[in-house]
């Protein structure tokens, strides 16, 4: 299985654990110490074992919209028309639940009696509410990055701990003439084109750490990104993503892209940071040397340069190294000996 259909199963999951722990609390709300105002009336244990098979079978739909809004819809429709088409899935979401229960419950009543019982709407409003909660808190999961939501919520990082990870910068090259070329606004826009196909490194098992101007970090654990050479296939995988939508680049703003990186590996602290605004940070020397490396890229006039240390990891199968020789960087004492590296049959 793809690292991109594990992540589609666990949101999935996810939603379907969400949906059978509100459908349990409402059964639990409705179920002890209140009395129907309508004719339908719920048994305590009937409900909880409804509500145990109808959440995984109302998540499962709930966590397929959500990937579909996800990996298409952001792409390809703004966000007022995304929020009509929210509101429209909710209507349809409540009335196949309606529909569902009816085929349960809805004993002697018509359809319209049944969606209408008294109470009916306080259970719209709860459904609605829910699911613009689990909405919500999968868009601030996405902002602090894959599993990390849940190692702040339990305090993972509120003590700094060390971590060897491999860290890529990837930097757009030209950026200050595409800037000055096509205005701030449209600049911007192809900016958000290519940090959207940079989704593309999922694939290589990448987390992305920070979105600076028109740079952007990757980082992976060790393991993670030696696997398979996640880490150098990552950017190759994005470059090819760039290759392929050449022609959308050329029309829109009448360039191709192009990115540098440069890659290195070593022992960071992650610690949480901030008051107000919480955030995961990585300090550490390797972090700082791997921009260093990026910066050198356009000097050696190479695409993708990596660390002496990060090279002897790699088994570079399919890929090609080329010594550039041990450099000086800025802020280190010590010379780094780095390469280019290309990948072969490209």
């Amino acid at each position: 299985m793809t690292v991109k259909n594990k992540r589609r199963w666990l949101i999935i999951l996810q939603y379907c654990i969400g949906w059978t722990i509100a459908f349990l609390f409402l059964s639990i709300v409705r179920g002890e110490g209140t009395i129907e105002q309508g004719s339908v009336q719920f048994e305590f244990w009937d409900s909880v074992i409804t509500s145990m098979v109808m959440g995984p079978f109302f998540g499962s739909i709930s966590g397929a919209a959500l990937i579909l809004t996800e990996e298409y819809g952001y792409k390809h429709v703004s966000f007022p028309k995304l929020l009509v088409l929210r509101v429209v899935y909710c209507i349809l979401f409540v009335t196949l639940m309606v529909l569902v229960a009816y085929w349960v419950y809805g004993e002697n009543l018509t359809l319209i009696e049944f969606a209408f019982e008294p109470g009916s709407f306080a259970i719209y409003f709860y459904i609605v509410t829910v699911d613009i909660f689990m909405f919500g808190l999968r868009q601030v999961s996405l902002h602090f990055g894959s599993n990390n939501l849940s190692k702040l919520m339990f305090g993972k990082f509120y003590n700094p701990r060390e971590e060897e990870r491999i860290f890529m910068f990837l930097d757009l090259q030209s950026s200050t003439t595409h800037a000055e070329r096509l205005g701030h606004i449209k600049y911007s826009k192809m900016i958000q084109d290519c940090f959207n196909d940079l989704g593309v490194v999922v694939e290589n098992e990448s987390e992305i750490y920070q979105y600076v101007g028109d740079e952007v970090v990757l980082t992976w654990k060790l393991q993670d990104g030696l696997r398979n050479q996640n880490c150098l296939k990552a950017y190759f995988n994005f470059k090819g993503q760039l290759d392929k939508r050449s022609q959308h680049y050329l029309d829109q703003y009448n360039c191709q892209p192009h990115f540098k990186a440069g890659i290195n590996h070593g022992l960071v602290t992650v610690a949480e940071i901030g008051k107000y605004k919480k955030e995961i940070a990585y300090h550490g020397d390797a972090i700082n040397t791997a921009a260093r490396i990026q910066a050198k890229c356009n000097e050696f006039k190479q695409a993708l340069l990596i660390s002496e240390s990060l090279k002897e990891k790699l088994n570079l199968s399919g890929f090609s190294c080329e010594e550039l020789g041990s450099i000086p960087l800025k802020g280190k004492k010590e010379k780094v000996l780095i390469y280019s590296v290309h990948q072969l049959n490209a």
